[in-house]
């Protein structure tokens, strides 16, 4: 809110007349400059805040200034306050455009006829301050049209007086920022949901690199203790409890949108009627599920595990939202008409949309602002992280979410992809033909051993590796920085498989480290371990050819990994290229 001077402010300042003798005018002097909308695109200074005449009637319509109020497309109202409730007096057309009501339905009416249930009532009460200082106000206020449509009102008030200081009424104008407060929100929740994936991102980048330590440790002593021994038995129960840290884990990150996908081109039409069995028996009897599948839905690229986890994590909160039961549906459509584009804020394209629309318990504006924020809930066992993790998926997948909710009348929950522009024909060819992808692989190790660098700046999670790989057999190099894994290389040759990190601090990551190593060995195999993907998109189509394992990994999936991409190499040749320095 901004405020404009008060009458013992004003008497020390002089009018400004325009060279008339019947008004006069305080200028604003750049005073109402504060949270409200701003028209004239800097300080205002000239325009007047307060005015004073001599002829205060409203009986006179026949001049041009009067034809002016009419002709602008600035809505604009007079109150009089010297009549009880302070009533409107005048309204000019574009005031009736703006709030739909008729002119007999607002004049002699106080203006709070605009004001609803979300409008705020601190907002208000500094419009009545001002007006009982008889000061000049401007302010943002969510008010409400004749039919209930809620708008955003740039409202600026400001006092007439008579010559003699009597306050005669006050004027106001009006503007529908309904567009521009919407952007700004939605802007600042990005800001917001950007920050928080970021450092929930960095968080768990750390926290994997320590669980792959804990569950990679807790593998490796469980193998030393008696079966149903009570040491053995507290040995699995601190391994399920990190595989459970670990899905938490892999939930913000689906969150913070650094999970790594693997999209490629899926019908949701075929991926629903494929999941229901599941998703039936995930409502439970008191649930019926109802589908209402489009015909012909054309394809999207989507990872079609994240996917069915996400309609999964919709349904779970729809079934929570009708304790007593009733029906959820399913729906498919296709959207592409300019009109709908719009309504969505969509580009100009063609769209698929999922949704799932349930009749249960609803949310308020607030629950459903704050819905998609993780550790937001309102259900009293529970993460919180359902819904982040739907929205990080479909921003993930350059999708849209939106909700759609009203207390006590259901919700619904639409996923927006855009379609496939590319057959599955030309995704398979252009990863078949990566230079990535080719599976043409370097000489065995000498001394009949195959030999893997591992790179990772964790020292903890590098011995781990190395300690687990030496048992499996295998000769292992290490080193804690991209930097000194390729002086290795040129010191030792090429290796039969590099197994990396990809997100190590310092000048090099992983996908730097590969893109120079393929540069002197470009048949080399390559594993890559990660706890969040925020770099691997950067690497466009030869990403979807690298092996990646994610962090926590649990031992025997990296011994598998590790032994079918040795069982690709070519049959062993003379180990010319590597150089003893002993």
């Amino acid at each position: 809110m901004a405020t404009g001077s008060n009458q013992e402010e004003r008497a020390g300042k002089p009018l400004d007349t325009e060279d008339s003798t019947e008004a006069a005018g305080a200028p604003a002097d750049g005073q109402l400059e504060g949270s409200s909308f701003n028209p004239l695109g800097n300080p205002g200074v000239k325009h007047w805040q307060a005015s004073y005449i001599a002829r205060p009637g409203l009986e006179e319509r026949g001049n041009i200034f009067f034809a002016a109020v009419e002709m602008t497309r600035m809505p604009m109202l007079v109150t009089d306050p010297n009549q009880e409730d302070n009533p409107i007096v005048f309204v000019n057309r574009a005031f009736l455009d703006l709030t739909s009501y008729e002119e007999e339905q607002v004049l002699g009416r106080n203006c709070r006829l605009l004001q609803g249930p979300e409008t705020n009532r601190d907002t208000v009460a500094e419009i009545r301050n001002a007006l009982k200082e008889q000061r000049a106000v401007a302010v943002d206020i969510l008010n409400y049209k004749a039919d209930g449509t809620p708008f955003w009102n740039a409202l600026f008030i400001g006092p007439i007086f008579d010559p003699d200081g009597k306050l005669l009424y006050y004027f106001a104008s009006q503007l529908d920022i309904t567009r521009r407060r919407v952007s700004e929100q939605s802007y600042l929740q990005a800001q917001k949901m950007e920050a928080i994936g970021q450092l929930t991102a960095g968080l768990a980048h750390d926290f994997n690199n320590l669980l792959q330590v804990i569950s990679g440790n807790l593998e490796m002593a469980i193998d030393t203790l008696d079966a149903g021994s009570a040491t053995h038995e507290a040995v699995e129960r601190a391994q399920l409890a990190a595989g459970k840290a670990s899905k938490l884990t892999q939930q913000l990150l689906t969150f913070a949108r650094k999970q790594r996908l693997e999209p490629r081109r899926v019908n949701l039409n075929s991926l629903v009627v494929e999941f229901s069995e599941m998703l039936v028996r995930t409502l439970g009897e008191k649930v019926d599920l109802h589908l209402d599948l489009k015909p012909g839905l054309p394809s999207c690229t989507l990872d079609a595990t994240h996917m069915e986890m996400a309609l999964l994590n919709v349904l779970i909160n729809a079934r929570d939202a009708m304790p007593n039961g009733g029906k959820v549906v399913v729906a498919t459509s296709v959207i592409n008409d300019k009109d709908r584009l719009a309504a969505h804020h969509l580009e100009p394209g063609t769209y698929v949309v999922i949704c799932v629309i349930d009749k249960g318990e609803g949310m308020t504006p607030e629950v459903a602002r704050r819905a998609t924020e993780p550790f937001f809930t309102t259900k009293g066992p529970g993460t919180g992280l359902g819904l982040a993790m739907v929205h990080g998926f479909v921003q993930q997948s350059h999708g849209r979410l939106e909700i759609e909710s009203t207390a006590g009348e259901g919700t619904i929950i639409r996923m927006i992809f855009p379609v496939a522009d590319r057959s599955a024909f030309e995704v398979s060819a252009t990863r078949t033909t990566s230079p990535a992808g080719r599976l043409n692989w370097s000489p065995a190790a000498i001394m009949g051993r195959q030999t893997i660098l591992v790179v990772d700046d964790s020292q903890d999670v590098r011995e781990l590796a190395e300690v687990f790989l030496r048992s499996l057999g295998y000769r292992v190099l290490a080193a804690q920085s991209g930097e000194e894994a390729l002086e290795m290389l040129e010191r030792y040759g090429t290796v039969d498989l590099l197994f990396t990190d990809i997100i190590m601090p310092g000048g090099m990551n992983g996908l730097q480290l590969v893109e120079r190593a393929r540069a002197r060995h470009p048949q080399m195999p390559v594993l890559l371990a990660t706890g969040y993907m925020e770099e691997l998109p950067r690497y466009g189509a030869e990403s979807a050819a690298l092996n990646i394992l994610t962090k926590p990994y649990r031992q025997a999936e990296l011994a598998e990994r590790v032994r079918t991409m040795l069982e690709k190499i070519t049959p062993p040749t003379a180990p010319g290229s590597f150089r003893h320095e002993g």
